[in-house]
């Protein structure tokens, strides 16, 4: 029991002191606590001192206990003993308190003179948990009644408007760094090395055999000009890889076979060969485009 005693001690200062710490060390102008190393070397370091604390004070006891009189020895374990027997008797006092029932030789103060066939009929009192909290639903009433229906604050039609606004707002926010969500109108240029890779990864698999590896074209359009014929820039190359190329004639529409953020990923690889040097380049096609972004 002390072992576990000491190791609830221990995970309760650890638990407090990685809260401590993690207040102090986390504020919008400060990196986060996990990355703040100083603080996890004194959090460690409490920790070291409190366990070495323990394991000092446990050996410290037994050394002293060997040093002791066997009738001391005797005091001494009958006092731990009833420490033992008593040391969660808080909670049983609190327990029966709430309950505010009485002792088996207390209930002649509440036995009521009703008796049917020997069987007598005890006048406990509402458990004080039950009393108080029907008390705190009586409050809550009143206060709930002052508030929506005397000061009118706000009713549940604009509660769930409030929350629908807030909701929008937090959606569109995660929208934004959600890149597998992006659509021909919101899609933007990857210039990531990892989202490229995967780009040029998606293009050598699925593009290559019509663009060629270098973009240089063959029986798809030279991808390295600065001709397009369903317009050029990102959300044109997004909406054309989306959606397919010219009916009867064109590349076929890929949609359905690689995600958002996988054909963003091909069309920012795509614009990549701009200005490139391919090996057999085909003759332009479609008009000039400026990108006007």
């Amino acid at each position: 029991m002390k072992t576990t005693s000491s190791i609830l001690r221990v995970l309760v200062v650890a638990l407090i002191g990685y809260l401590f710490l993690n207040w102090i060390g986390t504020t919008k102008e400060t990196s986060a606590f996990e990355e703040r190393y100083w603080l996890w070397g004194l959090y460690g370091f409490v920790i070291f001192v409190h366990i070495s604390g323990e394991i000092c004070i446990g050996a410290l006891q037994r050394i002293l206990y060997q040093t002791l009189s066997p009738e001391s020895k005797k005091r001494y374990d009958e006092k731990v003993a009833l420490k033992k027997a008593n040391q969660f008797s808080w909670i049983k006092n609190t327990y029966k308190a709430a309950l505010g029932s009485k002792a088996i030789d207390e209930e002649f103060d509440i036995i009521l003179d009703h008796n049917y066939d020997g069987i007598r009929e005890l006048d406990n009192k509402l458990p004080p948990w039950w009393v108080y909290g029907f008390y705190g639903t009586i409050l809550f009433a009143i206060v709930y009644l002052v508030r929506f229906e005397v000061l009118n604050e706000y009713n549940q039609i604009e509660e769930y408007e409030i929350a629908v606004a807030e909701a929008k707002i937090e959606v569109d926010k995660w929208k934004k760094t959600a890149k597998n969500l992006v659509d021909a109108s919101t899609v933007k240029l990857l210039t990531e090395t990892s989202d490229l890779e995967a780009g040029r990864s998606i293009f050598t698999t699925n593009c290559a055999v019509c663009h060629k590896a270098d973009g240089g074209g063959g029986i798809g359009s030279n991808l390295t000009d600065q001709y397009w014929v369903l317009g050029g820039g990102i959300k044109n190359v997004f909406n054309t890889i989306s959606e397919g190329g010219r009916s009867g004639k064109g590349m076929i529409a890929w949609k359905n076979e690689l995600e958002p953020l996988e054909r963003a990923q091909v069309a920012s690889y795509v614009l990549s060969f701009q200005g490139s040097t391919p090996a057999e380049p085909k003759d332009a096609e479609g008009e000039l485009w400026v990108d006007s972004e």
